[in-house]
C-alpha cells in the first residue's frame, strides 16, 4: 500500500516555523533599513526625473502627475553635458589605476620586516583617514600660485620662471623634450589628489593578500633562479589580480559618483566639470529637482553599462586566469 501524498503540502513542524520566524526577525531589520535608506530614495528619483519639479513645487506637486522626457532632453542636448561625461570617465580612469599602482607599490614595500614599518604603515593611511575638508585645504594652500610651497620650491629648485596656477589652469603648455604639449592642468591635478587621497584604501587590501602569500613559493623561485621581477609577474601578480580586480571595481564605482573632492578643489571649474558636479549645479542653480533626477538617473545607468562591460569581458579573463 503506497502513500499517496497527492497534491497534499507537507506541514511544517513546529521546530521548522520557530526557526523561519528567528530568520525573518533577523532579516527585518536589514530589510526595513535598505528599503528606507536605497530602495525609496531610487523610486522616487526615477518618479522625479520624469516630472517637471522644481523645489519648491515638492510638498504640493502629483506624485504620479505632469510626466514628461523634458528632462532627460534637456540633459542630452545642454551644452557640456558629453564634455562633462568625457572629463568623468578620464578623472575615474586615472583615480582608480593611479591609486591601485601605488597602493601596490607602497604594498610590495612594506611587505617585508624592518624597524620602523608600523608606524610607517600607519603613516600611509593618513591621507584616507584624515578630513576631506583639511587636506583639501592643505592641497590648495601648497599649490598656491601666491603663497604654495610647490611653486617656491619650483622656482628656487627647478628654474621655473612664473608661479603656476596648477588648481585654475585648464589649458597648460609644456615643453618636454622639445615638444609643445598641451596639459588640462587643473584635471590632472585633481587626478593627482585623488591617486594621493585613495590610495591607502588599495594598499590595506594589497597588503592582506601579500602577507598571506606562501613564503616558501618565493624561496623555491629564487632558488630556481628567477629575478625579482619574474617573481613579481609570475607568483606575486597572480596571487593579487582577484583583488586587483574586486578593487577596480570598487574604487571605479566611488570615483565615478565623487563630488566632494571636485568641488572642494576647483568647484568644477577650469575643465573639472564631472557629472556629479553637473548634478549638483542643476539642482542649485536653478533649482530643477527634474532635471537633477535626470541627470543622476543617466548617470547610474552609464555607470551601469561600464560595470556590464567589465563583468563580461575582463572580469571573466581575470577568472580563466586564476582557473
Amino acid at each position: 500500500m503506497s502513500t499517496a501524498t497527492g497534491g497534499k503540502r507537507r506541514r511544517m513542524s513546529p521546530l521548522q516555523a520557530q526557526q523561519n520566524r528567528a530568520g525573518l526577525a533577523f532579516v527585518s531589520p536589514t530589510l526595513l533599513v535598505v528599503l528606507v535608506i536605497v530602495i525609496v530614495p531610487i523610486l522616487w528619483t526615477v518618479l522625479l526625473s520624469f516630472q517637471q519639479a522644481k523645489l519648491i513645487d515638492l510638498q504640493s506637486m502629483n506624485l504620479f502627475g505632469n510626466w514628461t522626457f523634458g528632462n532627460f532632453v534637456q540633459v542630452f542636448t545642454q551644452p557640456g553635458f558629453w564634455s562633462s561625461l568625457w572629463t568623468t570617465l578620464v578623472y575615474t580612469v586615472g583615480g582608480t589605476v593611479g591609486s591601485i599602482a601605488l597602493g601596490l607599490v607602497a604594498a610590495l614595500a612594506l611587505r617585508r620586516p624592518f624597524r620602523g614599518r608600523g608606524i610607517l604603515r600607519g603613516t600611509m593611511l593618513l591621507p584616507y583617514v584624515a578630513p576631506v575638508v583639511a587636506v583639501t585645504f592643505v592641497w590648495e594652500t601648497a599649490l598656491s600660485p601666491q603663497t604654495g610651497i610647490v611653486n617656491s620650491w619650483g622656482q628656487h629648485l627647478l628654474g621655473w620662471h612664473k608661479p603656476i596656477a596648477f588648481l585654475s589652469t585648464s589649458d597648460y603648455r609644456a615643453d618636454l623634450l622639445g615638444l609643445h604639449v598641451h596639459l588640462p592642468l587643473a584635471l590632472l591635478t585633481v587626478v593627482a589628489f585623488e591617486i594621493w587621497r585613495y590610495f591607502p584604501f588599495a594598499f590595506l587590501f594589497l597588503l592582506a593578500r601579500l602577507q598571506a602569500v606562501p613564503g616558501g613559493i618565493e624561496e623555491a623561485a629564487t632558488v630556481d633562479g628567477a629575478t625579482l621581477t619574474q617573481r613579481f609577474r609570475h607568483i606575486l601578480l597572480p596571487q593579487l589580480m582577484p583583488v586587483i580586480a574586486l578593487l577596480s571595481v570598487l574604487r571605479f564605482i566611488m570615483t565615478f559618483n565623487k563630488f566632494d573632492d571636485v568641488y572642494l578643489l576647483t568647484g568644477g571649474d577650469s575643465g573639472t566639470d564631472v557629472v556629479s558636479v553637473r548634478v549638483y549645479d542643476f539642482l542649485t542653480a536653478s533649482y530643477d529637482v527634474g532635471s537633477a533626477a535626470a541627470q543622476a538617473l543617466v548617470l547610474a545607468v552609464i555607470l551601469m553599462v561600464l560595470l556590464g562591460i567589465y563583468f563580461a569581458f575582463f572580469a571573466k579573463r581575470v577568472q580563466e586566469e586564476q582557473a
